[in-house]
């Protein structure tokens, strides 16, 4: 059966692993083909192109957009990335050729950017869309990278492998990503090959202005579409677990098994992705299976994704959450029986980008859950002119989820478990169809939540 599988970037930089747990396991001959692999940068490497996703330190694109030498960085990425080839020597990559690749396509980047930075300076355009440029055509240097040491690697084994660069480096045409990837595929027999795609694809839409950091698995549910297959699969260093195993313990939880595509969007939507939810949509839409594995437990068959499983039993699947969000209050005493508060507020709040993801009402407040990251203090200045108080504080959010857990006092056991513990619930709540309950709590006791829960949902 054909079979669309996506390798993460930490599970990429373990590719004596990947070669052994996921090319090579249980499979030789024939067996090994009809799978398409799209992959990821080596971890680490698109923090170094463009920023750190956790931290924020800048990257080569912080150079450039801010006016300052990029050349200097660009060298250095070159000789970070030589180091990675030479790694991989031990299995097979002819470093010489991954060595020629990397530096010939970094330099055709460099005048490329060189291009961008001369009409940054000339002060006659828009700095929004050439900077865009330049992130795109930096992302497309980590899985170009890592794409073709894996296909050079494979080859070498003689295993018949094909590169499928859906950079677009040195094709101008004007493409939709859809296009690209139909393009580039269509002519391969796939019975009869491993292909290793790049995560980043070229198109004219440009696959960073909408997804930004989350464009490999974009990448990956579009080809899926694009080829209907048997199964679309992701490998992550992790199993999606009922809770977190470095919190709770590995012995005090489980991976989920099966789940649905409305727990995996509750999951994205505190920031726990089994996969992007612009990604996991046309998949669900396509009645497309998506199976989530661990890259160092390949016998396990991890958990699988449908479009209309619900469990037998009444049951939580996972319990996770965040640290990371903020409470806004917005109060005025003018807000009952008015109708069209509501619609005043988040019309700001859509003026100024911010999504929200818990949001509780009263009489004359309303208070609304956001990711600490997207607070924004124009924001809250254009409340406090428009209502009476406006309040903000950091908080934590610990969340049941789970595809058929409508139980009588669930509720009333969670609730009871966290005050047990001495733990303060600032607000709570969920929707009619009960597959996220939300609690709000301090910050402090998040790391107590998670396992209280866990223990009394055991």
């Amino acid at each position: 059966m054909l079979t669309v599988e996506k390798i993460g970037g930490t599970s990429m930089t373990a590719l004596k692993d990947v070669i052994k747990n996921i090319i090579l396991f249980n499979r030789s001959g024939q067996d090994l083909y009809n799978r398409i692999f799209v992959v990821s940068a080596f971890s680490g490497v698109t923090n170094l192109l463009l920023e750190n996703k956790k931290t924020g330190e800048p990257g080569v694109y912080h150079n450039l957009a801010n006016f300052r030498d990029f050349h200097k960085p660009l060298n250095e990425l070159i000789t970070k990335l030589k180091q990675i080839n030479e790694s991989y020597g031990e299995l097979g990559l002819n470093i010489e050729e991954a060595d020629q690749f990397i530096e010939k396509r970094v330099k055709e980047a460099q005048t490329y950017l060189e291009n961008l930075a001369n009409i940054l300076t000339s002060g006659y355009v828009s700095n929004e869309g050439i900077l865009q440029a330049a992130r795109e055509i930096l992302a497309s240097i980590g899985e170009s990278h890592s794409a073709f040491n894996f296909a050079n690697i494979l080859q070498n084994m003689g295993i018949n492998s094909t590169l499928v660069d859906l950079s677009g480096f040195h094709d101008h045409h004007s493409y939709t990503i859809d296009q690209r990837i139909k393009r580039e595929l269509q002519h391969i027999d796939f019975k009869n090959t491993i292909c290793i795609v790049t995560g980043y694809a070229k198109g004219t839409e440009g696959i960073m202005r909408e997804f930004d950091r989350g464009y490999s698995e974009v990448t990956f549910s579009k080809i899926a579409v694009a080829v209907a297959p048997e199964e679309a699969i992701i490998h992550k260093e992790y199993h999606l677990c009922t809770a977190d195993p470095v919190l709770v313990g590995i012995e005090n939880c489980s991976p989920v098994g099966n789940t649905n595509y409305d727990v995996a969007d509750q999951l994205a939507d505190v920031g726990m992705e089994a996969i992007h939810p612009k990604a996991s949509k046309p998949l669900e839409i396509n009645n497309i299976n998506l199976r989530i594995k661990n890259t160092f437990d390949p016998e396990h068959p991890g958990t699988l994704i449908t479009k209309d499983y619900i469990c037998e039993h009444k049951r939580v699947e996972v319990i996770t959450g965040t640290e990371k969000v903020m409470i806004i209050d917005i109060y005025d005493p003018s807000m009952v029986g008015t109708p069209g508060s509501d619609l005043e507020i988040m019309q700001m709040f859509f003026k100024y980008n911010v999504s929200y993801s818990f949001k509780a009402t009263n009489a004359n407040s309303i208070s609304i859950v956001i990711w600490e990251k997207d607070f924004n203090k124009k924001l809250i200045h254009e409340l406090e002119d428009n209502f009476e108080k406006v309040t903000s504080e950091k908080a934590a959010m610990v969340c049941l989820i789970g595809s058929n857990m409508d139980r009588p006092g669930l509720l009333a056991k969670s609730a009871t478990a966290l005050a047990e513990n001495n733990i303060n619930i600032k607000s709570a709540g969920f929707a009619l169809r009960k597959v996220n309950i939300q609690f709000l709590i301090a910050r402090e006791d998040f790391d107590t939540a998670i396992i209280a829960l866990n223990k009394a949902m055991g």
